[in-house]
């Protein structure tokens, strides 16, 4: 049976440096695909993924028992991430096209409206303020629970919850203004 994250982290914090490997296989794709929503970067993503994993050895000790590890993991990339963007003084946004955020995602086989909805709902997630953008790739495209986010972000549960409706609502007005529809 396959140990469960915390108690692989558990060990590497212990000093079991090799128990590392399989969080890293388990966790690097979608913390590449994490990135790669906020930034459109591709070369950037794979560099803070490897940032990410270098901290998470570096800082093993800090790392608590009967904690989240995805939690832990994604405080540590939203560190990496300010420190990329402080580093080469640009807002990290996302690019102008969809194909990196349409890779990232679901199958490429959709008929022309889904892929026109899908490119609309890229630039709505595109114009977002980068925090309502971060609290939707966290909780719709990586799946972290709310108890999760809250500890990423430090804040309150109904907090995250408050944050992502009206991301929700923000994005779905972005969306029907793009599509020149109204609102329901």
């Amino acid at each position: 049976m396959a140990a469960d994250d915390e108690q692989l982290m558990n060990e590497v914090r212990e000093g079991e440096i090799s128990r590392l490997e399989p969080l890293f296989d388990r966790h690097h794709r979608t913390l590449f695909h994490f990135f790669l929503r906020l930034t459109s970067n591709r070369t950037a993503s794979e560099d803070l993924v490897q940032d990410v994993f270098y901290r998470i050895l570096k800082y093993r000790h800090t790392y608590q028992a009967g904690t989240s590890f995805r939690a832990w993991m994604y405080q540590i990339g939203r560190n990496a991430l300010a420190d990329f963007a402080a580093k080469h003084k640009a807002e990290v946004a996302l690019a102008d096209e969809a194909g990196d955020f349409a890779a990232a995602g679901p199958a490429p086989d959709r008929s022309a409206q889904s892929a026109q909805e899908t490119a609309l709902l890229h630039r709505a997630l595109k114009a977002l303020p980068a925090e309502k953008r971060e609290v939707l790739v966290l909780s719709r495209f990586q799946g972290l629970k709310y108890e999760e986010i809250a500890t990423v972000l430090k804040c309150e549960v109904g907090t995250v919850k408050v944050r992502v409706y009206r991301a929700l609502r923000e994005l779905g007005d972005r969306f029907y203004a793009l599509s020149g529809e109204r609102a329901s």
